[in-house]
């Protein structure tokens, strides 16, 4: 009797459990439904229940991806062991680190920035199961205030890394000339140089494969009005550029405090204009073959959504942007994907992160609301 009770109990607990994990999928999937794509166009799960899925890296093969989140301050790699385009392996690279926002994949090693350091793990996934890391770099600020990275790789073997302005708007220039820069360095940490200043926070950047010039967006100030200012896409095909922070913001408004110090015409304007606070994070150039050819060496941008626009004038962002470029100027915007934002409640119930092209030509999209990495796909 007692056996049977507990057979009866055990089968039951996994018929309870199956069926939550069926009923999660399902109102996953339903999510996949909102989201409006071009024709031809469509979106999966490359993984689902990746809590405050942040930055992107992977290997060469892209069999492995590895994902940072910085408020639960962990750092995984998921791997597809099959080759489905869906992972369905998770080793956890790291926990309990300081906002390990900033991840990047280069030649075997995997690098990942807290917010004043940056480490290297050495041969990473020949290390998965036991990884160990060196710290390569540990000088820049311990500021929380817009402290955490996004990291990458430039075509010059250099490891660029974004230090935010500790603040909604401050000139810290003087007290130290790190702060609101792009700083760039050797892949072992030495020869740290500023490569860009005026930056108040950027969090994403990629390189044209035609020019191999930069592109960087860039988050501007808060409390000015729901309209006011503009984010910004940034051009930077030197060392030495200045965009305009703290002193005039979207290239054409002064800052009421700072921006009597300098004329505007001392800055670069930006080289488009995102709407006001839609937080504008991941970029990256589609260079793959499955797009149809106009998406071909330009630019896709995760706009992550604002969140201090007043209700009246509501949310705005939660979707990715295509941005065209020719001979260094955006001949063209329009809007890729949306749907992430419910505008009848005003509430995100998604907001992309990151983006990162596979090898096939896909891409995928990362997701810190909904906890996830979305697949984009095209079938002709």
């Amino acid at each position: 009797m007692f056996y049977s009770l507990f057979i009866l109990c055990l089968v039951s607990f996994w018929s309870c459990d199956s069926k939550a994990q069926s009923k999660q999928n399902n109102e996953y999937e339903a999510l996949l439904e909102r989201i409006n794509l071009p024709e031809g166009f469509e979106i999966s799960y490359y993984a689902t229940n990746v809590i405050d899925a942040r930055s992107l890296a992977r290997t060469e093969d892209g069999k492995t991806v590895f994902v940072s989140n910085r408020r639960r301050k962990n750092v995984y790699a998921l791997t597809d062991t099959n080759g489905d385009m869906v992972a369905d392996k998770v080793d956890t690279i790291l926990t309990g680190w300081n906002s390990p926002n900033g991840i990047a994949y280069r030649n075997g090693d995997l690098y990942v920035a807290e917010i004043n350091r940056i480490h290297r793990f050495p041969s990473i996934m020949e290390n998965l199961s036991d990884p160990k890391s060196e710290v390569i770099y540990d000088q820049y600020p311990t500021d929380g205030h817009h402290g955490w990275k996004f990291i990458a790789f430039g075509p010059d073997g250099k490891l660029y890394v974004p230090v935010g302005a500790p603040c909604n708007v401050c000139d810290k220039e003087e007290e130290n000339p790190v702060y609101a820069t792009i700083t760039r360095m050797d892949p072992d940490g030495s020869n740290m140089e500023i490569y860009a200043k005026g930056v108040r926070n950027s969090v994403g950047f990629t390189w044209n494969p035609k020019t191999n010039n930069m592109w960087f967006t860039d988050n501007g100030r808060d409390l000015m009005g729901d309209d006011i200012p503009a984010c910004e896409l940034n051009f930077a095909p030197k060392a030495g550029m200045h965009f305009g922070f703290p002193y005039w913001h979207q290239g054409d408004i002064p800052d009421k405090e700072f921006g009597k110090k300098y004329p505007r015409d001392k800055f670069t304007e930006p080289a488009y204009k995102f709407e006001p606070h839609s937080a504008p994070l991941g970029l990256r150039f589609y260079e793959g073959n499955m797009f149809p050819a106009k998406y071909k060496n330009n630019i896709i941008v995760a706009q992550h959504g604002s969140w201090d626009r007043t209700p009246d004038a509501g949310h705005i962002g939660y979707q990715l942007r295509f941005v065209q470029i020719e001979n260094d100027k955006v001949v063209k915007s329009e809007i890729f994907a949306d749907g992430w934002l419910d505008t009848e409640n005003n509430k995100g119930w998604g907001k992309p992160v990151d983006i990162m092209e596979m090898p096939d030509g896909s891409i995928l999209v990362s997701d810190d609301v909904n906890h996830c990495i979305y697949r984009i796909t095209y079938k002709k």
